[in-house]
């Protein structure tokens, strides 16, 4: 596509015929649109309009090039075949489950997700939930609030981390950065992915089975998709064993979450970290009463620091894309 061009000095657009950038939405990781956003893009804001989203699609439809999607929306081929000219869907969030990637790949669609913007943010919360679990924090800290400790004395005692076998499942920039710190910690990993990582040292597990029952642990950072779909099951549960503990920072649906709970329920895992559920926001009540499990709404990424990155990648792709130059996070089928 040959896209408008940016003037040297002020990045302004010189073409008077612009395409378009498309917001369904307002976007949850900024406040507001930065004002170098809107100074540089022709930025179409649905939510603002009083027109149905199918008349507004309409209307502007041969002047969208663009799209920037949060999370929860579903770009599907209704979608798509509204939007003819569209040439770039960009994504806030790492997945691209809600995006349906082979119809973008039959239009000759590209799309960008967050690249790498949230991993140490994330990793932080996938480290902090499995410290929690282990050494009890939470519920150490609702222990001393509902002045038990007096009553009742001393809490029950909680794990060491170091010497720990965890297992990661996908190992990208969110896993290898979970490693990272891990490993920091004395853990011992190991992992599963679609394929092994002839860079890592680590020890790769084919089968996630076969991973589990060799970990203390399994934390999950993968990409949603059919294939990883309650890839968590039964079976791999079982294979966990009653000392394994789960985590969760990637997508709920990756984990049979009502054998999950079966499981947290009797006890025959030790405990889980949530940071994902399977049909967010509604969580499996049984989970509330559980000491042995940790609860966090969905909120891995959010940092100042993430969304300032956020902005720069959201910022980076779409000059990249106007100028014909290489897209600084795409997402490429493997």
């Amino acid at each position: 596509m040959a896209g408008p061009q940016f003037s040297d000095a002020k990045n302004d657009v010189l073409s008077e015929e612009l395409p378009h950038l498309l917001l369904i939405h307002p976007p949850s990781i900024f406040s507001r649109l930065p004002p170098e956003f809107c100074g540089k893009f022709p930025v179409l804001k649905a939510w603002e309009s009083p027109l149905p989203l199918e008349q507004f699609l309409s209307t502007h439809a041969r002047s969208i090039q663009a799209l920037l999607v949060r999370g929860y929306l579903m770009v599907n081929a209704d979608i798509l075949e509204q939007l003819p000219a569209l040439k770039l869907v960009m994504t806030f969030s790492v997945g691209v489950n809600h995006i349906d990637m082979a119809e973008c790949r039959r239009r000759g669609i590209s799309v960008t997700n967050a690249g790498s913007a949230y991993s140490e943010d994330v990793a932080d919360i996938a480290v902090g939930l499995y410290i929690d679990v282990l050494r009890k924090l939470s519920a150490a800290d609702r222990y001393v609030r509902q002045g038990l400790w007096s009553s009742k004395g001393q809490y029950p005692l909680g794990s060491k981390l170091a010497g720990k076998r965890v297992g990661i499942i996908g190992l990208g920039s969110i896993g290898s950065e979970v490693a990272k710190r891990l490993e920091a910690f004395g853990c011992i990993i190991s992992y599963n992915s679609r394929r092994e990582k002839t860079s890592s040292t680590y020890t790769f597990y084919s089968n996630v089975s076969e991973l589990a029952a060799n970990s203390d642990a399994l934390i999950i950072c993968c990409a949603l998709t059919d294939q990883t779909h309650h890839m968590i099951n039964k079976e791999v549960l079982a294979s966990l064993g009653r000392e394994g503990v789960i985590v969760n920072v990637a997508r709920g649906a990756i984990i049979d979450e009502k054998e999950l709970v079966k499981c947290l329920v009797s006890r025959k895992i030790r405990g889980a970290g949530f940071d994902v559920f399977e049909n967010e926001p509604q969580v499996p009540e049984e989970l509330f009463a559980l000491d042995n499990v940790v609860l966090s709404p969905h909120t891995a990424i959010f940092t100042p620091e993430s969304s300032e990155s956020m902005k720069e990648v959201v910022m980076a792709n779409l000059e990249a894309f106007f100028l014909n130059k290489p897209l600084v996070s795409p997402v490429v089928d493997e």
